[in-house]
C-alpha cells in the first residue's frame, strides 16, 4: 500500500513558526508533523511514502532523505500552490494501485485502519475518515452530505451555508480514478483546483464512497493554537500510557 502525503503547504496562518519552514517541518511535542503523519502511516502498513513537497521543500528533503523507519520515501514537486487535487496530480505517475492519502498538517490518533480496511474489503471506491464538527467551524473544511446508508452524497469545500457539520479529516483512500477526476477539474472560485470537486466527479459518476466516523480524536494544525492543543493532546496520552503501564 503506497501512502500519498500532501506536505506542499506553506502555512500562512502558523506564521511566524512557518517563516523559515514548511508548515510540515513545524514542531508538535518536540516531533515534525510529518512525523507523526508517517508514524501512523508506517503502522498502517504502508510500504511506499509519495512525500509532495513545495513551499521550501529542501527542509523536508534533507531531514528525511529517501526513508523514514525503513519505508521508501519518493518526492514529487508542486510547483505552484494550486490546491490539492492539483498536488495529489504530481504523484500520479507513481501510483498505480488502491492508495492512502494524508493531508501532512493533520495529526491523528483515531480509527485509521478502518478506513484502509474498507477499501482493502472492496466495499466502496474510496473511503474518508469523517467527524463532526460544531456548526460554526464546519466551514472551515471540506463538509460532506451522506444518505442514509453512510456513503457520501456530495462534497463541498469550505462553504458559507455548510448543509451539515460532517467535515472531512484529511485521511483517505482512493482507487486511481480519482487522478482522472483530478485531471478534470477546474479552477475554484480561490483559484485552485479542489479536491472536493474532484470527489463531486467521482459520486457524479456512479463510484461509491463510505464515509467512516472518527474514532479518537485528529488536529489540522492551521494555527498556532490548534498546535498548542495537538501538545496537549499527546502528552496527555502519553501520561495515560504510562501510568497504565505502571
Amino acid at each position: 500500500m503506497k501512502a500519498v502525503v500532501i506536505a506542499a503547504g506553506e502555512g500562512t496562518r502558523l506564521r511566524p513558526l512557518t517563516e523559515d519552514r514548511p508548515k510540515g517541518m513545524v514542531e508538535v511535542a518536540g516531533t515534525p508533523i510529518l512525523s507523526h503523519c508517517f508514524e501512523s502511516l508506517v503502522e498502517l502498513g504502508a510500504d511506499e511514502l509519495v512525500v509532495v513537497v513545495g513551499y521550501k521543500k529542501e527542509r523536508i528533503v534533507s531531514h528525511y532523505g529517501d526513508e523514514f523507519d525503513g519505508v521508501p520515501i519518493t518526492y514529487t514537486h508542486q510547483r505552484e500552490p494550486k490546491g490539492i487535487a492539483h498536488a495529489l496530480l504530481t504523484a500520479e505517475e507513481h501510483v498505480d494501485d488502491d492508495f492512502v492519502m494524508m493531508l501532512g498538517d493533520n495529526i491523528f490518533d483515531a480509527n485509521l485502519e478502518d478506513v484502509v480496511n474498507r477499501q482493502a474489503e472492496q466495499r466502496a471506491d474510496a473511503a474518508f475518515l469523517v467527524e463532526e464538527v460544531p456548526w460554526e467551524e464546519a466551514g472551515r473544511y471540506g463538509v460532506c452530505d451522506t444518505n442514509r446508508y453512510g456513503e457520501i452524497v456530495e462534497v463541498m469545500e469550505k462553504p458559507d451555508d455548510p448543509p451539515s457539520n460532517l467535515v472531512m479529516t484529511g485521511f483517505y483512500t482512493f482507487t486511481p480514478a480519482i487522478f482522472h477526476a483530478c485531471h478534470l477539474v477546474q479552477p475554484s472560485d480561490r483559484d485552485e483546483y479542489e479536491i472536493s470537486d474532484a470527489i463531486d466527479l467521482l459520486i457524479h459518476s456512479g463510484r461509491t464512497i463510505d464515509a467512516i466516523r472518527m474514532d479518537g480524536w485528529r488536529i489540522d494544525v492551521g494555527y498556532p493554537e490548534d498546535r498548542d492543543e495537538a501538545e496537549r493532546r499527546i502528552e496527555g496520552d502519553l501520561e495515560t500510557a504510562t501510568a497504565e503501564s505502571e
